[in-house]
């Protein structure tokens, strides 16, 4: 390739980014996107929603919504809030499967990437023209301390604003804060009315017609989550077992339960 123009087009076309298929919205129970595409997942994996135990009111309420928006019927954008494992994003998930289970084909989650949020108004209206329902899931959402933009394009996109999500569209964001945004009190931006940063924070989590708070487990709950992933596997276990695991993993979650199943299987030479 010795003509300069020839080598130039090749690195152009290097340069360039692939062209992906149009995005068929109803081909799959799940999908990724990217910011530019959407990459289609075809099985969501989650456990059974009898499976999730110590959240009872938060599973009764969240499993309704994600139903009702299956159906088509009105339903509410969700923070699901609080403590870290405690099964935030697995409800998220295992809702959904149990919608698709009683509504077949009338909803799809769509889990957007981290990097990925000041891209919701391009997936917004591409999933508005689709005559099915979508769950729109961000998970572990977070912005910087003194970021005052992302939050308040949430909140347009939430409720209010021109680029708002479509009606077959709702939201469903998982965080460890119900304010989303840390914020301290001597970080105020106006020294003279110090509430009114904090207002604007709280704000954005108004905004969720459904905010459910997610609290640590306590012994009992701990026990009653390992029970209900390790007796259907056929895996024993023993309860002084369970409650060293948790010590040395300093918490009692959800999470830390599962990890304990798992190292009960790895023991076994069981997979999963």
């Amino acid at each position: 390739m010795s003509d300069p123009l020839e080598r130039i087009a090749a690195a152009l076309e290097r340069l360039a980014p692939t062209a992906h298929d149009e995005t068929d919205w109803t081909a799959a129970p799940a999908f990724v996107w990217d910011g530019t595409h959407a990459r289609p997942v075809e099985r969501i994996d989650a456990p059974a929603l009898d499976q999730l135990k110590g959240i009872d009111r938060q599973k009764d309420a969240v499993a309704q919504n994600v139903a009702r928006l299956a159906a088509g019927a009105a339903a509410h954008d969700m923070l699901l809030w609080g403590a870290r494992g405690m099964g935030k994003s697995a409800l998220v998930r295992a809702s959904t499967v149990a919608a698709q289970e009683a509504e077949s084909g009338r909803l799809a989650l769509v889990q957007v990437a981290a990097d990925a949020l000041p891209t919701l108004p391009a997936l917004f209206a591409a999933l508005g023209g689709v005559s099915r329902n979508f769950l729109v899931y961000l998970d572990d959402l977070g912005f910087a301390e003194g970021d005052t933009v992302g939050p308040r394009h949430l909140r347009s996109w939430l409720e209010g604003g021109v680029e708002a999500r479509p009606g077959n569209v709702r939201l469903a964001v998982t965080s460890n804060r119900r304010a989303i945004v840390p914020r301290h009190l001597n970080e105020q931006d106006d020294p003279v009315n110090p509430r009114d940063a904090l207002d604007d924070l709280q704000a954005l989590a108004d905004r969720f017609g459904m905010s459910v708070g997610f609290h640590a487990a306590s012994q009992d709950d701990y026990l009653a989550i390992i029970a209900a992933y390790a007796d259907p596997l056929g895996l024993a276990w023993k309860q002084g077992d369970a409650l060293e695991w948790s010590k040395r993993r300093g918490a009692r979650s959800g999470r830390t339960a599962w990890q304990f199943v798992v190292e009960l299987a790895g023991r076994e030479g069981r997979t999963l």
